[in-house]
């Protein structure tokens, strides 16, 4: 009877483990079907276009560094394509993220290229993030083309609105002056900027056209000290404000001189004058992450031109695509007046795609490089 009892039980203790099988099964399915679920709701797809070959490959080279770095930090899988920087380039790449089901595309650099991959990726409802294509139409005309494009960088028109309202409140109780090289450039600058005088009642004591690219500009600056000058816009290169300035001291002028991000540029042997102004966004590596700048030195990356960007642009894809995982919204939408904290500082981008803050600030030269004029 014993023997039969320990039967009984090992039968009822195998019935119940048969019984329990196909629930445990169940349930071991259930759990890996929600991991790869989880998985699959993680994977974000980027397609980067940048130009890896002709003129401007080093500074597709610097999208490629900082996207690459950006995915490795996220956990994103990149669609990395070569557009050339033309418009051949631009539609090729297009079609190829379109076929490789790219969540969102970031970089492009040259208009050309951007407008004619536009179409197809707008049609595949793909948003861009471009990192350096300054062409307004391109946001301009969003309303009549349907292009969910984003811009992190400025428009074509930013500088000249950034130095127009800048100076205008900075020189209120200043006698200034405007002047300018003669070029689209330089005219469309300074004409912004007297423009913006007129509307805040502010009259130039001097306006003129100065001839670029000589060796010396005592003429203009006798000129200029003759008006009471005090402070000057020059729209025009860098070189050509250093000498203005290395001038105005040996004829002990006393004038302030200020350029656009022309000035970032360095100067032949001629060096800026202290105090001279730039108008210009910030160099990205000063006001970036200390640890993100960290980790690009162990992996031997520098972080100039558009590498920074390009990595904010991987940041700001990943969150938007949680955002629109969460609230079930397109993509295109959470890129849409959300803040985006990136490496590069705090984004936000209006209903045109531009940034809704403009990045240029003031820099003023002190004697060695220039510095945020808040910290002087």
């Amino acid at each position: 009877m014993a023997i039969n009892r320990c039967q009984q039980h090992k039968t009822g203790t195998e019935d119940l483990i048969a019984r329990m099988r196909p629930r445990t099964r169940t349930i071991a399915a259930l759990f890996w079907l929600f991991l790869a679920s989880d998985a699959n709701a993680q994977t974000l797809v980027v397609g980067v276009s940048a130009p890896l070959s002709g003129p401007s490959a080093i500074l597709g080279k610097q999208i490629e560094a900082g996207t690459g770095q950006a995915a490795l930090a996220n956990g994103i899988e990149l669609k990395i394509v070569d557009d050339a920087c033309t418009a051949d380039g631009g539609a090729a790449a297009a079609r190829e993220f379109v076929a490789a089901k790219v969540n969102v595309v970031v970089g492009f650099l040259c208009t050309e290229a951007i407008e004619a991959a536009m179409p197809i990726l707008r049609d595949a409802n793909i948003p861009v993030i471009t990192v350096g294509v300054r062409t307004e139409s391109l946001t301009d005309r969003r309303a009549k083309t349907g292009w969910p494009v984003f811009r992190l960088g400025p428009r074509g028109d930013d500088e000249r609105n950034a130095v127009a309202s800048t100076l205008t409140h900075l020189w209120q109780g200043e006698l200034f002056a405007v002047i300018d090289d003669g070029t689209i450039y330089g005219r469309e600058i300074a004409e912004t900027l007297r423009a913006a005088a007129e509307q805040a009642a502010l009259k130039p004591v001097f306006v003129d056209t100065f001839r670029p690219q000589l060796d010396n500009q005592i003429g203009m600056i006798g000129r200029l000290k003759k008006a009471g000058a005090t402070h000057v816009f020059a729209g025009g290169d860098g070189d050509d404000i250093a000498i203005m300035g290395r001038d105005a001291a040996q004829l002990q002028a006393g004038i302030v001189f200020a350029g656009g991000e022309n000035l970032r540029t360095p100067t032949g042997d001629v060096p800026y004058a202290v105090g001279t102004l730039m108008i210009a966004p910030p160099e990205w590596a000063d006001v970036a992450d200390p640890k993100l700048l960290s980790a690009f030195a162990t992996q031997k990356v520098v972080p100039d031109g558009y590498t920074l960007p390009a990595y904010a642009a991987i940041e700001i894809a990943k969150t938007a695509s949680t955002l629109s995982e969460g609230s079930g919204k397109p993509l295109t939408e959470a890129l849409t007046g959300q803040d985006f904290t990136t490496a590069i500082g705090p984004i936000r981008f209006d209903a045109k795609g531009d940034l809704s803050q403009s990045p240029y600030r003031v820099f003023r030269f002190d004697g060695t490089r220039f510095a945020p004029l808040e910290s002087n």
